[in-house]
């Protein structure tokens, strides 16, 4: 049996980028705490008004710009600070509530409504219509947006649209630094220093912890495997992606890429899961109800499967999609690994 992974999860397992520079061009604000002056780092110079020449009248006023560029090195300038912000991917909602903030429309819904997010609140945020990559415009039109923001490789496609009402931003996540990046962009976009340097120390006493349980525990031997499951297909994430190098912080994580186009490069086969063989094994099942049934579930008559040491053991663990697969911040990704390290200590 091979698994496969679906399209969407490939289009999330971005590469990893370098943190971007974040240059605020004529807000009059301090850069945000961690990012990079942008004169130091050969950005461009920042954006003033015009003066009058010599006997001459006032200058015309100019609207000062302001830029941001990401951890994936695109760069969004808008000329004023975002107060509505449409959220269709997981991270931006992720950010926003790091920093106090909450989108006037989501995709993740689910990912709002966690008592670690915004529980009862979350009701209050407008859910965008549509599938993901193929949202609904005019829903999103409808909010009135100062800024869209999406994810790189799924919704590409939407920006000639958007861009007719409100600015796009494509976040390109591929590891847990981009992350962090991102919190320190949004921050910057929204005039929240304080809270971006509260959430950042957050998530690193967050991975502090994991590291350190790792070490005392004996973690860092034990192997461990992230899986997904869809009806599009299974897979497992790999190295490269934002879960896998986040559990490689904590576990060994004996899972690379396996190359070539979206429909191998995840693709283990349970033979082939059963060969490397993780004694503790991590769940994301997408399923069509609550009611319907669990990957670990349909794979426990597959005799292969029973042989893997962490179904003998008991170490597979379900977990919350919407937590380990839609988040993608640093929120999310605190939880994460607060949540697999009490499970490999249980």
């Amino acid at each position: 049996m091979t698994v496969r992974p679906p399209a969407h999860r490939l289009a999330l397992a971005a590469a990893t980028a370098a943190l971007g520079v974040l240059a605020l061009a004529g807000c009059g604000a301090d850069a945000t705490a961690g990012a990079a002056d942008s004169s130091s780092a050969g950005g461009p110079p920042p954006t003033t008004a015009s003066s009058p020449a010599s006997g001459t009248g006032p200058a015309s006023p100019v609207t000062p710009a302001l830029t941001v560029t990401g951890p994936g090195g695109e760069t969004v300038t808008l000329t004023k600070r975002p107060e509505r912000i449409v959220c269709l991917t997981g991270i931006c909602d992720d950010v926003l509530v790091e920093l106090g903030l909450q989108p006037v429309g989501t995709t993740t819904p689910a990912l709002l409504a966690l008592p670690e997010f915004l529980g009862d609140r979350s009701a209050e945020v407008a859910t965008v219509g549509g599938s993901f990559g193929n949202e609904d415009v005019a829903s999103i039109a409808a909010l009135k947006p100062d800024l869209v923001v999406g994810l790189a490789g799924a919704h590409d496609q939407l920006r000639s649209a958007i861009e007719q009402f409100a600015p796009l931003w494509l976040m390109d996540v591929g590891s847990w630094p981009d992350s962090v990046g991102y919190l320190r962009a949004m921050a910057t976009l929204t005039d929240r220093p304080d809270q971006q340097v509260a959430a950042e120390e957050a998530f690193t006493a967050s991975l502090d912890r994991a590291r350190a349980a790792s070490t005392r525990q004996g973690l860092a031997t034990t192997k461990a495997m992230a899986m997904y499951s869809s009806g599009a297909g299974m897979g497992v994430n790999t190295q490269d992606d934002l879960l896998g190098g986040l559990l490689g912080q904590v576990f060994a994580y004996p899972w690379p890429n396996k190359g070539g186009g979206w429909d191998t490069a995840q693709a283990y086969s349970v033979e082939e899961i059963l060969a490397v063989d993780p004694q503790i094994i991590f769940v994301q099942s997408f399923t069509s109800s609550p009611d319907a049934p669990k990957a670990s579930a349909e794979l426990a008559a597959n005799p292969v499967w029973q042989q893997i040491d962490a179904v003998r053991n008991g170490k597979v663990v379900e977990v919350d999609t919407a937590l380990w697969t839609a988040g993608r911040g640093p929120r999310a990704l605190g939880l994460v690994l607060d949540e697999a390290v009490a499970a490999a200590q249980s």
